[in-house]
C-alpha cells in the first residue's frame, strides 16, 4: 500500500471521539465525517476503554477534563492495556496552559488541539497524525 502524497487527504479511517460535552463531540464528529472518516463517540473515559478493546481505531481524539476517568486517566489505562494506541491519541483541551495539563502533555509527548478549534485545525492535526501513523506502518513492513 502506498502512502498518499502530502497533498492528498487521508480519509476512510476509524476515529474515536471521547468528550463529555455533547456539542463538542457532535462538532468533532461532523468535521471528521466530512473528511471521510467513520466516527464513534464516547462520553466518558471508561466507556472509551471498553470501545478500544472491541474495535480497532486509527485515531482517538480525547478531552482532557472529564468527570470520572479523565484524559490522563484514560492515557494511563492505555499505557497498561493498549500501549499500541498511545501514538494515536490527540488530546483536545481548553486548559492547555494549566500547570497540570501542561505537565501531563510534556511528560507524555502527546499532541494536543486547543479549544476553541476551527475545522482547519482539526483537519490539519488529524491529517498529520494519520500520515505519521501510515509512515510508521509502511516503515515497519
Amino acid at each position: 500500500m502506498d502512502t498518499p502524497s502530502p497533498s492528498e487527504p487521508i480519509g476512510g479511517k476509524r476515529v474515536l471521539v471521547v468528550d463529555d460535552e455533547p456539542r463538542i463531540a457532535e462538532i468533532l464528529t461532523a468535521m471528521l465525517a466530512e473528511d471521510g472518516h467513520e466516527v464513534d463517540t464516547a462520553d466518558q473515559g471508561l466507556l472509551a476503554l471498553g470501545m478500544v478493546q472491541l474495535r480497532p481505531y486509527d485515531l482517538i481524539l480525547c478531552d482532557i477534563r472529564m468527570p470520572g476517568l479523565d484524559g490522563p486517566g484514560f492515557y494511563a489505562e492505555l499505557e497498561r492495556s493498549r500501549p499500541d494506541l498511545l501514538g494515536r491519541i490527540l488530546f483536545v483541551t481548553g486548559n492547555r496552559f494549566s500547570p497540570e495539563v501542561e505537565a501531563f502533555l510534556e511528560r507524555t509527548g502527546a499532541p494536543s488541539l486547543p479549544k476553541p478549534f476551527r475545522q482547519e485545525d482539526v483537519h490539519r492535526c488529524t491529517q498529520e497524525m494519520l500520515r505519521r501513523g501510515m509512515e510508521s506502518f509502511t516503515a515497519g513492513k
